[in-house]
């Protein structure tokens, strides 16, 4: 890849900070696979608590049938 600067005049000290972002960028898209997903830690997760309160038949079970299974 090559860089080059079409206008101004820039310091030794600003062209290295810009270089360090592109460097920086290309550094992350590469580890980074495209579309992966990010997983969630389990203690975040609603549906581990809704797995502990699962509705059991009674007069107030109609109040819990929207929690995940």
């Amino acid at each position: 890849m090559m860089i080059k600067v079409v206008r101004g005049n820039p310091t030794p000290e600003e062209l290295a900070a810009a270089l360090a972002v592109v460097q920086a960028r290309a550094a992350a898209a590469t580890t980074a696979p495209p579309g992966a997903a990010v997983t969630r830690d389990a203690w975040a997760d609603p549906a581990r608590l809704a797995q502990a309160r699962r509705p059991s038949p009674g007069p107030t079970s109609w109040a819990r049938t929207y929690w995940p299974a």
